[in-house]
């Protein structure tokens, strides 16, 4: 490496020789496809569910849907900021995996052990239909959780840590490209031969299948443990957001006293910040405008 020129490159705490690289690619590819499958699977034709097997009204299974939805695409900014400031990648995707594991089970118990529904509804029958108890409805809503929370594990990481594996820029959008084509592929799967399995062969096997698939995304992501690059987390981007919002806060009511130049503020040269050290003309041309008094705490 020539002098002053610095890497971009990760840095590794492996104790194996040689990790990253594209022989971690059908790991980390494969977990997230076989996850994504049974990720996409549960929430694909929940609606139907909730309305013939848990006599919910369409209006509340929609409603319960939605809550799902929002869950699962809210948790994994904390996945990220858990898995960046404490744990890394690796531990925070096999934990996250395991617990959607345990949801998946879940949502299987409740499609093929009757007690843990309301009795069916009869056509023929004047009276209302039957809903859910309440030891019903905590189990269902358990599942979501479990669920909703290791996908929040595995949906941002799996995608840092395969690129953390590159050292190139060029590499890692290779994988990046890979990466996201394979998770579309998923969605297709899920929301076309899950479903089709759901109304036509059964509830049971539609949500078995799901449980399946993510037991072999364990197996196939714990399976490459020995050729990953493991990466010491270095802390969470959103935590200097939060400073910066505290800060500003704090200093929203200060005033300066005397005479506020530009000295007064970091915003961009250090040499230029009052007049340039060298005297230059160029220096001074180069530095940006000062800032304005608008959003000036933020500054």
């Amino acid at each position: 490496m020539e002098l002053g020129v610095a890497e971009d490159k990760p840095k590794d705490i492996h104790t194996n020789p040689n990790p990253g690289g594209w022989k971690t690619f059908p790991f980390l590819t494969g977990s997230m496809v076989t996850m994504s499958i049974a990720a996409y699977g549960l929430p694909a034709n929940l609606i139907v569910y909730l309305i013939q097997q848990f006599n919910i009204k369409s209006i509340a299974a929609t409603q319960i849907t939605n809550v799902v939805n929002g869950f699962t695409n809210l948790l994994p900014i904390a996945g990220a900021i858990i898995s960046d400031s404490f744990l890394g990648s690796f531990p925070t995707i096999a934990i996250s995996n395991s617990i959607t594991m345990l949801g998946m089970i879940l949502m299987t118990l409740t499609a093929t052990i009757p007690s843990l529904r309301p009795h069916p509804c009869s056509t023929n029958s004047s009276q209302a239909c039957p809903g859910p108890s309440g030891g019903q409805l905590a189990v269902l809503y358990s599942a979501f959780a479990l669920a909703g929370i290791g996908v929040a594990g595995t949906r941002f990481n799996m995608v840092t840590m395969g690129a953390s594996q590159f050292d190139t820029p060029a590499d890692r959008e290779s994988f990046i490209n890979w990466y996201f084509c394979s998770i579309y592929m998923a969605f297709v799967i899920a929301v076309t031969g899950i479903v089709y399995v759901q109304d036509n062969v059964g509830w049971g096997w539609g949500y078995g299948i799901c449980a399946l698939l993510n037991a072999i995304s364990i197996l196939v992501f714990l399976a490459g443990r020995k050729k990953y690059r493991m990466i010491e987390p270095e802390g969470s981007p959103f935590t200097g957001l939060a400073r910066v919002l505290v800060t500003a806060v704090r200093k929203n009511g200060m005033r300066l006293r005397g005479k506020v130049d530009s000295g007064d503020y970091y915003y961009g040269c250090k040499e230029g910040r009052g007049g340039a050290e060298d005297g230059s003309v160029e220096m001074m041309q180069a530095l940006p405008p000062p800032p304005s008094k608008r959003f000036r705490v933020l500054i």
